[in-house]
């Protein structure tokens, strides 16, 4: 996996990228149904979709949570779907939640038959002006790894790679 966060006109942007043991189609069916969320998010987050059961993926979706972005801190954060190209990308952003600005570009690249390459681009800005730097310094950026880390390790044991 590789990864990197960098910042331009005070919006961070995160990208990760990782080759999976499994086909395009299999990655997209796990990866566009928000019911997966749970399965590759850190239990610490204690993840939880409020908005009903999730359907796949479209354009429109509004997908509601309760997270915890602190050990005793939950808040409530809304996505959207805004676009999907079958078996290609779909992008989330945020409508509620802690950041000012989210945007979560989902990519998915066939490799050969049998593996594909998964990018993740999040283009974020956190509310607060320089305290939400400090916060990104001191907090974000080590929590934005860590998340990104615990989905690829989860990939693995579930593929068994």
């Amino acid at each position: 996996m590789s990864l990197f966060i960098k910042s331009h006109s005070n919006i961070f942007t995160k990208k990760s990228e990782v080759t999976l043991p499994m086909s395009i189609s299999t990655a997209w069916d796990f990866f566009s149904s928000p019911h997966n969320l749970s399965k590759v998010t850190p239990p610490e987050m204690n993840f939880l979709i409020t908005s009903g059961p999730p359907k796949k993926a479209y354009a429109g979706q509004i997908i509601s949570y309760k997270v915890n972005v602190l050990k005793y801190f939950r808040l409530n954060w809304v996505t959207e779907i805004t676009q999907v190209e079958f078996e290609q990308y779909f992008i989330d952003e945020q409508r509620f939640g802690p950041y000012k600005m989210w945007h979560h570009e989902h990519l998915f690249e066939p490799v050969d038959a049998n593996n594909c390459k998964m990018t993740d681009i999040v283009s974020y800005k956190l509310p607060y002006g320089l305290l939400g730097k400090l916060g990104h310094k001191l907090f974000v950026k080590k929590q934005l790894r860590t998340i990104f880390e615990y989905r690829t390790q989860q990939i693995k044991s579930f593929t068994g790679s």
